[in-house]
C-alpha cells in the first residue's frame, strides 16, 4: 500500500532526550480537561451556590501502533522506551517528598503543537507474532497528565505534513473499502478513492492491521 510523507508524531523524555518515534501517526487522539466546582449549601434554595475550586490538569489519550513484521525483531524491544517514561529516576526527586518521579515527557506532533506531561497509564496489546512467538505488532494505548500549561492545544481531525486532511487509518477486522469510506468521507460509494490512493488491486483482500492513506477527495 502507498503511503505519504507524513510528519511523525513522537514522545520525548525530557530528562534524557531521547524520543520514540510513532511508527504510525495515531488516527485520533482524545484531550479532556475538567473544573473543579464545590457546590455550597443554599438552604431554602433549589439551585445552591457552586464555588469554584481551579482547573485540573488536562488529559491526553490516544493509541499507538508499532509493528516489525518486515525487520522480524521483537517489537516490544521499542515499546519498551515508553514503559521506561513511567519508571522512577533519581535524577528527578520531588522536593516536598524527597522522593523520585518518573520523568517529564512531551508528545509532539511536527510544528503543530507539543504537549507537556506524565504518563499516567499504559495499556499493551500484542497482535502478531512469529513463529517462535515473538510478539511483531504492539497496540499500546496511553494516557497522559498535562503537568504545563499549553499555550496551543490540538485541532479536532490532526493533519501532517503539507498536505491538508491527510491521515492514517489501521485497517480492523472486518472492515471493507466501502464501510472505510462510509466513516471517513460519509458515501461508501467512494471506496475507489481509497483503493486508487492506496494501489489496492483486490479490496476483498483487505488485512487487518495493515495501514491505509486516507486523502481528501477531489
Amino acid at each position: 500500500m502507498a503511503s505519504g510523507q507524513l510528519t511523525k508524531a513522537e514522545i520525548e523524555n525530557l530528562d534524557t532526550g531521547k524520543s520514540v518515534v510513532c511508527m504510525f501517526n495515531p488516527k485520533e487522539y482524545t484531550l479532556s480537561r475538567s473544573n473543579n466546582w464545590t457546590d455550597k449549601t443554599s438552604k431554602g434554595r433549589d439551585v445552591p451556590e457552586l464555588e469554584f475550586g481551579g482547573g485540573a490538569p488536562a488529559n491526553l489519550t490516544l493509541q499507538l501502533l508499532f509493528d516489525t513484521y518486515e525487520s522480524g525483531g521483537d517489537v516490544s524491544k521499542i515499546t519498551q522506551r515508553l514503559w521506561e517514561m513511567m519508571k522512577i529516576v533519581q535524577s528527578r526527586t520531588n522536593p516536598a517528598t524527597k522522593i523520585g518521579e518518573p520523568p517529564h515527557c512531551q508528545f509532539k506532533w511536527g510544528s503543530v503543537w507539543a504537549f507537556e506531561a506524565v504518563i499516567v497509564s499504559i495499556s499493551q496489546k500484542f497482535t502478531l507474532f512469529a513463529a517462535d512467538g515473538t510478539p511483531l505488532r504492539a497496540i499500546l494505548d496511553v494516557t497522559f497528565k498535562q503537568i504545563a500549561d499549553q499555550d496551543k492545544y490540538p485541532r479536532q481531525n490532526p493533519t501532517s505534513g503539507g498536505n491538508p486532511g491527510e491521515h492514517v487509518r489501521m485497517i480492523r477486522e472486518g472492515e471493507t473499502l466501502p464501510y472505510i469510506a462510509y466513516e471517513e468521507y460519509g458515501d461508501s460509494t467512494v471506496w475507489r478513492h481509497l483503493a486508487d490512493t492506496n494501489s489496492i488491486r483486490d479490496p476483498r483482500r483487505l488485512r487487518p492491521g495493515d495501514m491505509l492513506l486516507i486523502t481528501p477527495l477531489q
